[in-house]
């Protein structure tokens, strides 16, 4: 044992240095080995369509569904294939029964980008997985000369 006080300090701040490092790896360590990986086996609209155990749809006669039904895309053909042939089972009647089958069971809702957002950021139990399968821009038409135009793109 040093007989210096200095010394007896560094000694002992090394060693309570020493043991919050291993406290912390051992933590690490026990999380990392515990904790269950969440991995989802679908990343995107085509890996969906390659798979049969996770059902999904859209709300029956929506925009979304429209979309699958219209698409010359080959994975969104497909996967309208799927959902008409099993219409009864798959396809919703409002968002709302899509977010609670998705709760419930093997089951992904397909729906606007924006309501996916909104609904994920309120529900932690809900994720949205992959990018956007298409992209639509909206646009307001208005008589020629119409006094209220420059307001209407101009809202602050």
């Amino acid at each position: 044992m040093p007989k210096a006080l200095s010394t007896r300090i560094v000694g002992g701040i090394w060693w309570f240095f020493t043991l919050i490092i291993i406290s912390s790896y051992t933590a690490n360590l026990a999380a990392f080995l515990t904790v269950e990986r969440m991995e989802s086996p679908i990343d995107s609209a085509d890996d969906l369509a390659k798979q049969t155990k996770i059902e999904y749809g859209a709300v029956e006669d929506g925009a979304t569904m429209t979309f699958f039904k219209k698409s010359k895309i080959s994975t969104y053909d497909k996967m309208w294939a799927f959902m008409s042939s099993r219409r009864q089972s798959v396809l919703v009647k409002s968002n709302e029964e899509g977010i609670q089958r998705v709760l419930t069971s093997d089951y992904a809702f397909l729906m606007e980008s924006t309501t996916i957002e909104f609904v994920t950021q309120r529900n932690c139990n809900l994720t949205q997985i992959g990018g956007l399968i298409d992209s639509k821009g909206y646009g307001v038409g208005t008589p020629m000369g119409m006094f209220y135009v420059s307001h209407l793109f101009f809202v602050h």
